[in-house]
């Protein structure tokens, strides 16, 4: 994430770009995980929200676990472009979740009927400014992921390269 990571892009290795374009895919893979593991939780944490202000009493918690299908299939389809990940398995990187579960552990969720509304309110609070941080660092890797693309095919539409070493 560093501002100078393109550097020169025109001026670098084709192997380089390509290499740089690939650890990129493979970063914003690891932050679109945190991402939906955010907006899982945010989903849920809102929900109970809701719950609260319709004055539905803390044993709907498990009403709430009911709808969890529903209630997770709400924010599907996000604005701006969409793009699939390059792998549909979790990370094998552990460290991606350490934010998150600080904010809040997945098992924390399952006692949000302990909690007062002001402490689930500040939760879905934190959970959402945590999103927007995620999703920030997302845009930004698409940002260098389209540059490195466009050099890429810039490259290839002046014959400067070929995509046969690609296929090979």
């Amino acid at each position: 994430m560093a501002p100078d990571y393109l550097g020169d892009v025109t001026s670098r290795p084709i192997e380089d770009i390509r290499a740089m374009r690939a650890e990129c895919r493979r970063i914003e893979d690891k932050v679109s995980y945190v991402r939906r593991m955010v907006q899982g939780r945010l989903d849920i944490v809102s929900a109970d929200l809701r719950r609260r202000a319709e004055g539905g009493s803390p044993g709907d918690l498990a009403s709430l676990v009911d709808r969890l299908a529903e209630i997770l299939s709400d924010n599907v389809h996000t604005p701006g472009p969409g793009r699939l990940p390059q792998s549909a398995l979790p990370p094998d990187d552990d460290d991606l979740t350490v934010e998150l579960d600080a904010i809040a552990p997945a098992g924390a969720l399952d006692a949000l009927e302990d909690l007062s509304d002001a402490e689930v309110t500040d939760l879905a609070e934190r959970l959402g400014a945590f999103e927007r941080q995620v999703s920030d660092r997302r845009r930004a890797l698409f940002g260098r992921i389209d540059a490195l693309g466009a050099e890429l095919t810039r490259r290839y539409k002046t014959g400067e390269a070929t995509v046969g070493p690609v296929l090979s």
